[in-house]
């Protein structure tokens, strides 16, 4: 059974979640309620949860206090929230699971199944570390969800991303290629727009890694791999926007 705490300071939400893990999550067992800052470090450092379904937004405070004040990160986190934009990108860059309420019973089946499949993978202080980092907008780091399980990657080592079906093969600068099973549009909305350009349907480019840019109809870039990658012609006109932005960052010393 999968030890877990249930984080919230409304009781109705509290309720919910809690008939709705009893109804649809069989393999959990809630153990422990809190509705505020103080109680949930409480709870967290007395019952020592494998779980921790934990809300942002409290009385006395966030989830981000609860994180800090705990003695041990022993456990893993779903976090759950009303607002649809609020840290979401920094939740995917660290590989942290999070619930929009009102909560849908699927949903929360996938975000149980998930923490099982990738609980053991990564320590929770390195998501942590870099989920404090994205959103201080620090994005050096991201958390993927490989075929062998999550992985963490600088994005300084990403050359390009490469749409594979519904996966994505990230080619990274020590000439390996691990697969994701996201789609390549899902990495466009996500890695930094001053740092990665989408030339190709099929293609999102580290701008730091271009040697030239060979022109054409479209075009084609030459990597400093020696790789070639073909810019389509309904992209072209972007892509060289994004590139003159970096030259000149470049030449004022900003980056």
């Amino acid at each position: 059974m999968i030890r877990t705490l249930i984080v919230d300071d409304e009781i109705k939400s509290q309720t919910t979640l809690n008939k709705l893990i009893s109804k649809y999550c069989p393999e959990v067992e809630v153990i422990g309620f809190a509705n505020n800052v103080k109680t949930a470090i409480e709870a967290i450092n007395k019952l020592t949860p494998d779980l921790v379904f934990l809300d942002i937004s409290m009385p006395d405070g966030d989830g981000f206090d609860v994180l800090k004040g705990v003695k041990n990160r022993n456990f893993e986190l779903i976090f759950t929230t009303a607002f649809n934009d609020y840290a979401i990108k920094a939740f995917q860059y660290s590989a942290l699971h999070y619930l929009l309420k009102p909560i849908n019973y699927l949903e929360l089946q996938d975000a149980v199944n998930r923490y099982q499949e990738n609980s053991k993978d990564i320590d929770l202080n390195e998501k942590i570390r870099v989920l404090y980092d994205s959103l201080n907008n620090q994005y050096q780091k991201i958390i993927l969800p490989t075929l062998n399980g999550l992985r963490v990657i600088e994005l300084n080592q990403i050359i390009r991303c490469e749409a594979d079906g519904s996966y994505t093969n990230f080619h990274l600068e020590d000439d390996s290629v691990i697969m994701v099973s996201r789609v390549l549009s899902s990495f466009e909305e996500l890695l930094p727009p001053n740092l990665f350009s989408r030339v190709h349907s099929k293609h999102l480019v580290n701008l730091n890694y271009i040697s030239q840019y060979i022109k054409g109809r479209g075009g084609r870039i030459v990597l400093l791999n020696d790789k070639e990658v073909e810019v389509s012609e309904s992209r072209k006109k972007d892509f060289l926007k994004k590139l003159k932005e970096l030259a000149h960052s470049l030449a004022n010393g900003k980056r």
